[in-house]
């Protein structure tokens, strides 16, 4: 049995990832729409982000995906800060798109993502017991692919994908769970 997506809190050294609920739309829908945020989010985001938007992603497709089983969604939020969201960090059963996340601009930069996502591939590979993630980024998106050269990812192959920016070449990054315990003893 799959474990609870409502009582998975996570700790990092500087974080913590907070399972999604209602009432955290409201901060969403205040930091959320942003170009520096969105701009590489695919296309299923609306833009420009409609009021309410993060009610109706939170409400009517996060927590019912995650009471389904299919998806742990967490918001992200400094250890030093605990009531204030800075980001958002899913995961995704299925064959690709595993992976998913946001950050606040004025928190970029910084290692916080690296970090959550460390958090969230232990998850995935320990907890869930997945024998593999893959995630799709646009080849623009050098920060994202920065993180996924720092935990050991590789490119399995490219596409052609929609953002809210628009359509650009993409890249599919894979990671097993041996590659990524290997890259942890190392």
């Amino acid at each position: 049995m799959p474990p609870d997506p409502t009582k998975n809190e996570g700790r990092t050294q500087r974080l913590i990832l907070r399972p999604l609920a209602l009432e955290d739309a409201g901060q969403i829908q205040a930091l959320f729409p942003q170009w520096e945020i969105v701009r590489f989010l695919r296309d299923i985001v609306p833009w420009p982000y409609p009021p309410g938007g993060a009610l109706q992603y939170v409400r009517d497709i996060a927590l019912p995906e995650s009471a389904r089983g299919e998806s742990f969604n967490w918001t992200l939020r400094l250890a030093i800060d605990p009531d204030r969201i800075i980001g958002f960090l899913g995961l995704k059963f299925g064959e690709s798109h595993n992976r998913g996340f946001w950050l606040d601009p004025r928190h970029q930069g910084h290692g916080l993502m690296t970090e959550a996502c460390a958090w969230a591939n232990d998850f995935w590979f320990d907890v869930l017991g997945q024998p593999n993630l893959r995630v799709c980024k646009a080849i623009a998106n050098t920060a994202s692919r920065r993180i996924s050269l720092k935990h050991a990812m590789r490119v399995i192959g490219t596409e052609e994908a929609s953002y809210v920016s628009g359509r650009q070449p993409s890249e599919i990054w894979e990671l097993t769970a041996e590659e990524w315990r290997a890259q942890k003893v190392e």
